[in-house]
């Protein structure tokens, strides 16, 4: 036996894997060689390539088509469940309030929890960026050529241009100015049919440009947000993480 054959390809990984998701699929018992698989020794793969987790691909397996949330602690629990409060990392925590209310009355009568989601969304995305539009500008000109092709130049020249968070500051300030001069108190101070009123006037180039550019990055944000939450995916019927035994829509039929 040489040394290269205790090394797995990425083949034969594939052709293992293939052969244990039949046989799981089928059975409903976890063959006794993928025990063996995972304890023989294994070529590093490139960067950005990884193992499969067993554990992952058994509790997807045993689903029965029900969307699921990995394991605890496994290596596709992407994210973190929080113990503490949210702590915002971008606006200040006298400006936190005002874009969270702000953002409700963009989205409407949306749950609690998806609302939270959204505009923490609002925050990290705002957060990192000034470091994605440093790594665009930065970008290997072979690289730039192939994102222009895909996204087109003006897409790739927003990115390594535009400056969210100066809109966002200038913006909340803006806003809460807007506040005072029309009805003589801050923001939250404001009724709700208010503060309605004046995100509506906000929408609107008269509202001045400072106001009227935020209002266009939170509407974007915010329902980009809401659809990144569990509610918004619900609401798009979204399909993924789940194990289905047939195709979904296909049910029933033969080839």
């Amino acid at each position: 036996m040489t040394d290269d054959s205790h090394d797995l390809t990425r083949r034969q990984w594939l052709l293992c894997l293939s052969e244990f998701v039949a046989l799981a699929g089928v059975s409903g018992i976890v063959p006794e060689f993928t025990t063996q698989l995972s304890a023989a020794p294994q070529a590093a793969l490139p960067p950005g390539l990884y193992d499969p987790s067993q554990d992952h691909l058994v509790h997807a397996l045993s689903s029965a088509g029900l969307k699921w949330s990995p394991p605890p602690g496994s290596e596709t629990e992407y994210v973190q469940r929080r113990s503490e409060p949210y702590r915002p990392q971008f606006f200040s925590g006298e400006d936190w309030p005002v874009v969270t209310r702000f953002v409700e009355i963009l989205l409407g009568n949306v749950d609690p929890a998806a609302l939270s989601q959204a505009v923490q969304w609002f925050d990290l995305w705002l957060t990192s960026a000034e470091r994605i539009r440093m790594a665009a500008r930065q970008l290997d000109p072979l690289h730039r050529i192939l994102a222009v092709a895909y996204y087109g130049e003006e897409s790739v020249r927003e990115l390594e241009t535009a400056d969210p968070q100066a809109t966002a500051r200038a913006g909340v300030h803006a806003l809460r100015d807007l506040s005072q001069r029309l009805y003589g108190r801050d923001f939250l101070h404001l009724t709700s049919v208010e503060q309605v009123e004046l995100v509506t006037t906000a929408s609107k180039a008269e509202s001045g440009p400072a106001v009227h550019r935020w209002f266009d990055l939170a509407r974007g944000e915010a329902i980009r947000g809401y659809y990144t939450s569990a509610d918004g995916l619900k609401e798009l019927d979204y399909k993924g993480n789940a194990y289905y035994g047939d195709s979904p829509g296909c049910e029933g039929k033969t080839d």
